[in-house]
């Protein structure tokens, strides 16, 4: 997050979302990021999804992280530094997407906002539903003052490939201990 904010060639959906609720409101980055994500996760309640371990993880260390981040990452610069910024951040969430997940301590609030509402209508495809509750964020968080640019185009058309490509080397396997990872 921090490298593709610091970039300032455009971020994903939910950090134009996060970066326009930053400018609006003063709250760091982080901070926005932790405080959206428990209104998202109240909204698990009538869709019946279960947080897990992961899912609380995944909420305050990501905000926490990224403000760590910022706090010491400089500024992009130069154009070759702010397209290495943004690559890298891509590259990174791309890890850190498979990482979470294949953990199976439970999906981020944004990701199980997502699964949830499949679940509860699975006549919708994660594919309408995913790409609507992004396309809403983004729109909302552009008019409140979030970077949109190549960089917001380039995280949408690489974000899947490479979560698809780190999954499944992060992905822990039905009856593997989880501790088996630490060796």
């Amino acid at each position: 997050m921090a490298f593709m904010v610091e970039s300032a060639l455009g971020l994903n959906p939910w950090d134009v979302f996060h970066q326009g609720l930053t400018e609006v409101t003063g709250i760091s980055f982080g901070w926005i990021v932790i405080l959206v994500g428990v209104p998202v996760l109240l909204l698990w309640i009538p869709l019946r999804q279960r947080p897990g371990f992961g899912t609380v993880a995944n909420l305050v260390v990501v905000g926490f992280a990224a403000d760590g981040a910022l706090a010491v990452l400089g500024e992009g610069g130069t154009i070759p530094a702010r397209i290495g910024y943004l690559v890298g951040g891509i590259l990174l969430n791309g890890l850190a997407t498979g990482l979470y997940i294949g953990s199976r301590f439970g999906p981020g609030p944004r990701d199980g906002l997502m699964t949830g509402i499949v679940g509860k209508f699975p006549r919708l495809s994660i594919r309408l539903v995913r790409t609507s509750i992004e396309v809403l964020v983004l729109i909302v968080g552009f008019f409140l003052g979030g970077t949109v640019g190549v960089g917001t185009i380039a995280y949408a058309l690489a974000i899947g490939p490479l979560v698809q490509l780190f999954l499944p080397w992060c992905t822990v396997r039905e009856g593997e201990p989880r501790a088996a990872l630490a060796h």
